[in-house]
């Protein structure tokens, strides 16, 4: 089946991945296509949960650009260290389309990762590279941007927040949406098939 980009509150967006201990032909797949979805959702990065996958995995692009393949990342396993300083800075979600607020981050990180290859990346980033990789590491640990927001900017977004929820509970209603439980049982066969 097609990868598929995700909208609050679906679970799976609140499940913490589990780490990759392969990298195989489905993995690349899954890749390419999660590249195809960020760039057609117009979007800098795209974690693995985000299409319904239960890995530590994330898709980056920080200049957006579907043509500036040189700047296209795979992490896999990332782990962020030595975080310094804050800044706020905007961001959005293709999880949560249309909703934008300031949210607090660390200035600049350390990060190590698998890419594809297999191959141990480590990295000190800064400005927006930082944010798009605490942004999408948050995903992978079930945290979303609205999480870390300050109670006024939460307020200021909470009644978009509230359309997804309500549309969301109607389409669990009427069964085109799956419930906890069927995510969870998916989740598990995933797991299980890449353990």
């Amino acid at each position: 089946m097609p990868l598929t980009v995700i909208h609050y509150p679906h679970p799976t967006l609140r499940h913490k991945s589990q780490p990759i201990k392969r990298v195989d032909q489905q993995l690349r797949d899954w890749v390419a296509e999660m590249f195809d979805l960020m760039y057609e959702h117009e979007g800098v990065g795209l974690a693995a949960n985000q299409v319904d996958l239960p890995y530590r995995l994330f898709v980056a692009n920080p200049t957006g650009n579907s043509q500036e393949k040189d700047a296209e990342q795979v992490f896999i396993n990332p782990v962020i260290s030595k975080a310094k300083g804050q800044v706020l800075g905007n961001e959005g979600c293709l999880s949560l389309p249309g909703v934008h607020a300031d949210v607090m981050r660390a200035k600049s990180l350390h990060i190590e990762a698998y890419d594809l290859s297999g191959n141990l990346m480590k990295a000190d980033l800064s400005g927006f590279p930082a944010r798009v990789v605490q942004h999408e590491t948050d995903h992978l640990d079930g945290i979303l941007f609205i999480d870390r927001l300050a109670e006024g900017n939460l307020a200021e977004i909470r009644g978009l927040v509230d359309e997804f929820e309500i549309d969301f509970e109607s389409r669990l209603a009427t069964g085109e949406a799956p419930t906890a439980e069927a995510v969870a049982a998916r989740i598990a066969e995933l797991e299980k098939l890449r353990a």
